[in-house]
């Protein structure tokens, strides 16, 4: 793009953008004559994708900013008033603590009123759940979340939830995308005192939080257990400068049990200035929460990312060392722990059945078939398992018990439909009171586990290719993985190739294909080894980067530090040819 047209643009996008601050910061780029600068914000649009937007905050047309939410909104809103009577229409809007978070919010609203839909926004900012579950309370069209999970500070997003409570799936997805791509020029909105005089704005907060707080206090296992020894478990919390701190902490105090939350970070704050990620799957993020743990000598640290729908945990091992659970084994716990509960206490479904992503352990579906349930897998996003539960309901009859995904995403109720990380550590803290009330640590429970289904042990490897070359070699490799599977990975030979790319599952034996996996297409490999070892390959869809995933267990037994050095042997091998894969494309 040359220097001409960057500047067309940004004179172009001044004229468009009404709020000060970002103008500002656009006039003063343009002043500068930074090409450079000027080209990353204007040499491609930031896109709404199947999830909605994301992005570094910013002036320009590649960046997250009130215009930018506002046109993004506008196709949102011309999509809803297709779908339904406008007259019948509303959408509710939630925020997280990042950086403009409500201010996007408003802007947003503030579109939807002023196309006459009725909107419902939260008076301050919320988890992500509760969006989910306010939703369906409200009965509500659609539903839009301000965030950008647990990206790094420079960010900030935009979801959008269709009437079932979960995140956009088809048809509404691309229907949805079609409208924003056709907005353009400016986009006009009503002021808020405006909205709220025409009855079209109404800001919510306590009615639906003391809602969403019972609800999931019904989902209580051992309630008398936990009114009786709750205080006895202690307890550290950390939000990570998030939304998590006012409903984490209402929901495990109200059942008795003592929270201590980490102070540096419980108080929100969108620069989130003692991590360098706001992700609680990464050891560093709650390295302050570790050392409090350790120092209040508690039963169980959590924490939750700054929307609250992820969360992680650390226990205390045989010495005293806190271990850090990981997102695989807190999901077998919470299952294990729910199916035997229910079915001690008779409250399973007559057809119980729980949901996983198909890179999530296979540990997790031992344990669902031991209880009678059965488990279904589906693409990696719970946007998925909502509409599996979806299916449940009016297609199948079965009853939804419990889902999740490795990635600290669980779900343990069906009012909300995306991950909930209040609920995830209400039912983790109540697990960890009941294996304490049986003389166990959550660690032995684990080891329980283990020994009852196999030892299981996952590993994560990526690689980013960078700029266009980087591109084409990715899509290389998975044309060549797909044409061209590896006979064995790790000295395992392979079994089967399912590709839902096209839905077939090979068999190598005998070469036949069968066209058997129910699901969206999607550009993904699975590697069926031998030995019940499975390895993924996920490559991104939004930027050039590969993920593959590789999972290996042993049959059940006693002896887990032999099945421990086995599983790490297999696992080791098999890194070590993917990586000889990634290298060889690389080459060629």
């Amino acid at each position: 793009m040359t220097m001409d047209e960057l500047v067309r643009k940004a004179k172009e996008y001044i004229e468009l953008e009404e709020h000060p601050v970002f103008k500002k910061e656009m006039e003063t780029i343009l002043e500068k004559k930074d090409e450079q600068d000027l080209n990353d914000r204007f040499y491609t649009e930031l896109s709404f994708g199947t999830g909605g937007l994301r992005g570094v905050i910013g002036a320009g047309y590649n960046r997250m900013n009130p215009y930018m939410v506002r046109r993004a909104t506008q196709g949102l809103g011309n999509y809803i008033r297709a779908a339904v009577p406008v007259e019948k229409a509303s959408v509710v809007i939630a925020y997280d603590s990042r950086n403009y978070s409500p201010t996007f919010a408003l802007e947003a609203a503030l579109v939807l009123c002023t196309q006459g839909i009725k909107t419902y926004v939260f008076e301050s900012l919320r988890p992500t759940p509760e969006l989910s579950f306010a939703l369906r309370t409200l009965g509500a069209t659609s539903g839009i979340v301000v965030t950008a999970s647990h990206n790094p500070p420079e960010y900030n997003g935009y979801k959008v939830y269709w009437d079932d409570g979960g995140q956009i799936v088809p048809p509404h997805d691309k229907g949805i995308i079609d409208e924003v791509r056709k907005v353009r020029g400016r986009i006009e909105v009503m002021t808020r005192e405006e909205a709220e005089q025409n009855g079209l704005l109404e800001f919510i907060g306590k009615d639906i939080d003391d809602a969403f707080v019972e609800m999931i206090k019904k989902y209580s296992l051992q309630p008398e257990l936990m009114r009786r020894e709750g205080r006895n478990l202690k307890v550290v919390y950390t939000p990570l400068h998030g939304t998590g701190t006012m409903l984490v902490e209402r929901v495990l105090s109200e059942m008795g049990i003592s929270v201590i939350t980490v102070p540096q970070q419980r108080e929100p704050d969108g620069n989130f200035p003692t991590v360098d990620y706001p992700n609680p799957e990464e050891a560093s993020a709650l390295k302050l929460g570790l050392e409090l743990a350790q120092k209040e000598g508690a039963d169980l640290l959590m924490g939750t990312d700054p929307d609250s729908d992820r969360l992680g945990i650390a226990v205390p091992g045989p010495d005293g060392e806190f271990v850090l659970i990981n997102g695989n084994q807190l999901g077998s716990l919470l299952a294990d722990y729910i199916f035997s509960q229910r079915k001690e206490q008779g409250t399973l479904p007559q057809k119980p059945a729980m949901v996983k992503t198909i890179v999530t352990t296979e540990l997790q579906a031992r344990i669902a078939e031991a209880y009678g349930a059965a488990c279904y897998d589906v693409l990696t996003g719970f946007k998925y398992i909502a509409e599996k539960m979806m299916e449940f309901e009016t297609r199948t009859g079965e009853g939804y018990v419990f889902g999740g995904e490795e990635s600290y995403g669980y779900l343990i109720e069906t009012e909300v439909r995306d991950k909930d990380a209040i609920s995830a550590a209400f039912l983790t803290a109540e697990m960890a009171l009941y294996n304490r009330a049986r003389g166990w640590s959550v660690l032995d429970h684990m080891n329980d586990i283990y020994r009852r289904f196999g030892y299981f042990k996952e590993i994560l490897i990526s690689k980013y290719f960078k700029g266009q070359k980087g591109l084409a070699i990715m899509n290389g490799l998975m044309d060549r993985l797909r044409s061209d599977p590896p006979a064995s990975l790790g000295s395992m030979k392979l079994s089967a190739l399912k590709d839902y790319q096209d839905g077939t599952t090979l068999a190598i034996g005998t070469g036949k294909k069968e066209k058997n996996l129910d699901m969206p297409s999607s550009n993904v490999l699975q590697f069926l080894l031998e030995d019940g070892s499975v390895v993924t390959a996920r490559p991104s869809g939004t930027e050039p980067k590969i993920k593959f995933y590789a999972s290996c267990c042993t049959q059940p037994g006693p002896d887990l530090a032999r099945a421990e050095q086995e599983v790490a042997r297999k696992l080791e091998d098999i890194q070590k040819d993917i990586e000889c894969i990634i290298a060889e494309a690389e080459r060629n």
